[in-house]
């Protein structure tokens, strides 16, 4: 018995839904390969940096090292983004809010040390206590996005794992 015309085009339309499925997950499998290479690049970075910068002061020292974790929690956190996605098929929001989160942290760390640095240039100073309170108010809408996303999710509106 020939199939008709309409039953074609649905075989079709599912073969093509089959194959750009496995190419998104093939896609994704390389992103999710690149992010845990670059991890393990940065946190032997981190060692590497930790015993060089031995003689360094401590206030440096430690801040160089908070930028460079934070950076590895960024990328860990998409990592966690693209397997979400992979184990169901929608990209969730919640993990990119947190990773613009560490972002905003990120900066802020680092614009205070050099704040402290630029105490006696006035404008400087107060450029880079702009942005500092713009970040943290970044830091703020962005919180509060995955606090309602979270609670969304609770309330049975969206459904995704954390």
């Amino acid at each position: 018995m020939a199939k008709s015309e309409g039953e074609n085009e649905e075989d079709r339309q599912r073969l093509a839904d089959r194959v750009l499925g496995w190419v998104e997950d093939a896609i994704y499998w390389a992103i999710a390969a690149v992010l845990v290479l670059g991890s393990v690049a940065l946190l032997v970075a981190q060692f590497n940096k930790l015993l060089h910068l031995k003689d360094t002061p401590t206030s440096t020292l430690t801040v160089e090292i908070l930028d460079g974790l934070l950076l590895i929690f960024i990328f860990v956190e998409l990592l966690y983004a693209v397997r979400v996605s992979l184990r169901s098929h929608e990209i969730v929001v919640e993990p990119f809010l947190i990773v613009g989160i560490l972002a905003a942290i990120k900066e802020i760390v680092v614009l205070s040390v050099e704040a402290a640095t630029l105490l006696t240039k006035g404008p400087e100073f107060s450029r880079a206590a702009v942005e500092i309170g713009l970040l943290g108010g970044v830091v703020l809408v962005l919180s509060a996005s995955a606090y309602i996303m979270r609670e969304r999710r609770k309330d049975g509106g969206v459904q995704a794992e954390t």
